[in-house]
């Protein structure tokens, strides 16, 4: 067998096994990315941020049925299934560069969103809504205190009328002695939550990011190596050669 043959048949049918994992990974990082963001979605307005998430899971799906059809094609050296799996990669690595560009895209907008939802959700801020659930939930998870820091509060209708912030900024929120009162600065997280959060969903979109990059690389080897079977084959005169030929 051609070597060139050999190692393209070797790099798809690879490539194949990576489409069945691949599958099942994009899944999964698709659903992790949307979770991560529905937890905090009090903070975020702007829901085109899952767009990117969605892609990956679409993508995902695609890879995981169609894995098996490349394999097949490979194997077989067919033009038809080898054009199809041509085809549907190149759908597939075009769907992954889009989410990359919104994924870069919003990113760079995460910061500007984040200023101004954080700053309409703190203020509704009554100690029984659900934007109090959800800023509790903020404080204590990140063990932090306002947007920017704690003095955001004293500019809350909360403060204006209790005189202290939640007990959520607390260090340690079953502590008595904290009463959420400004002057017992030792008992209260001082840090704010922007910075934190900000931090948690760039990590979490340039994890969703990376992998996509990753497999949109061996998607690009598998595209060219769909291109020197079928060259290789369209030049011989009978038969194909199989891959343990």
């Amino acid at each position: 067998m051609d070597c060139g043959v050999f190692t393209s048949k070797t790099v798809l049918l690879f490539l194949s096994l990576i489409f069945w994992a691949a599958g099942v990974a994009l899944t999964y990082v698709g659903a992790y990315v949307i979770k991560s963001y529905n937890n905090f979605d009090n903070f975020l307005q702007d829901k085109y941020t899952l767009i990117p998430a969605a892609i990956i899971i679409g993508v995902g799906v695609v890879m995981f049925v169609f894995g098996l059809v490349g394999c097949c094609a490979t194997v077989k050296e067919s033009k038809i299934g080898l054009s199809f799996f041509f085809l549907i990669i190149l759908l597939i690595f075009a769907a992954e560069v889009a989410a990359l560009s919104l994924g870069f895209l919003y990113q760079g907008r995460l910061t500007a969103d984040l200023e101004r939802s954080m700053d309409e959700v703190f203020v509704k801020y009554d100690g029984q809504n659900a934007e109090t659930r959800a800023v509790d939930n903020l404080q204590i998870q990140f063990q932090c205190c306002g947007v920017d820091t704690m003095a955001n509060w004293t500019k809350t209708p909360w403060f204006a009328s209790h005189s202290t912030v939640p007990l959520s900024c607390c260090k340690n929120t079953t502590d008595p002695e904290c009463t959420g009162k400004l002057d017992q600065p030792d008992l209260l997280h001082k840090e704010g939550c922007k910075p934190e959060l900000e931090q948690f969903l760039e990590s979490v979109l340039s994890y969703g990011l990376l992998v996509i990059l990753g497999f949109a690389i061996i998607k690009f080897f598998g595209m060219m190596s769909v291109c020197v079977i079928t060259c290789k084959t369209g030049t011989r005169r009978s038969g194909y050669q199989p891959l343990y030929a």
